[in-house]
């Protein structure tokens, strides 16, 4: 398995960047949110993934461990190809990803050229414990990227949650288990009591 490739960034366009590591030069399908952190730089690192099918072997590269972690949870569902789940990290962060998995909002996903409703769904159910038990995917000391699709309410109250140390993968489970008409104090508190009996 290749962990990972580091080198000098040769091309990079569409979903493709190309890496040259000692003379070789790694083609890796990306994501549209990796092509923006990459563009510009001369020497990049890439996180890779490597699947190997009948009639094809292909390298997916990403710029950050956290949407490795989502794209491999994503080709895990019944239905989600490499494509799919390329669409779907290209159109949101991985933070915005596991809150909208963790608050059940398939409609996040249905807006992604090529997924549907049923598909939608299926990545919710199939995913939801695993993004809220596991804190599979963290937040590299960001303020909270939430999804837009979330109410305000929901958005204020995970941002206070992270600026009060929890992670925003902690933070969206925590509040994906209240009452979303809940004012956004009143989920703070509730959140705030739920995290407690782990900490």
């Amino acid at each position: 398995m290749i962990y990972s490739v580091r080198g000098k960034l040769i091309y990079a366009q569409g979903e493709t960047a190309v890496i040259e590591c000692a003379g070789v030069g790694y083609e890796c399908r990306t994501s549209f949110m990796t092509q923006q952190a990459i563009a510009g730089k001369e020497e990049v690192m890439l996180y890779t993934h490597l699947a190997v099918r009948e009639d094809a072997v292909e390298l997916f590269g990403f710029y950050t461990k956290e949407e490795l972690e989502s794209f491999r949870m994503l080709i895990g569902v019944s239905g989600v190809g490499p494509k799919a789940a390329l669409s779907i990290l290209s159109s949101c962060t991985p933070s915005q990803f596991a809150l909208a998995v963790a608050t059940g909002d398939s409609s996040a996903f249905t807006k992604v050229k090529g997924i549907g409703a049923k598909t939608a769904q299926r990545i919710v159910l199939e995913l939801k414990d695993k993004v809220a038990k596991g804190n599979k995917i963290s937040v590299r000391g960001e303020a909270a990227a939430v999804s837009p699709v979330m109410n305000d309410s929901l958005q204020e109250a995970i941002t206070a949650l992270v600026v009060l140390g929890y992670s925003e993968s902690e933070a969206s489970a925590a509040i994906a288990k209240l009452d979303t008409s809940l004012s956004t104090e009143e989920l703070i508190k509730k959140a705030l009591m739920s995290l407690a009996k782990f900490r």
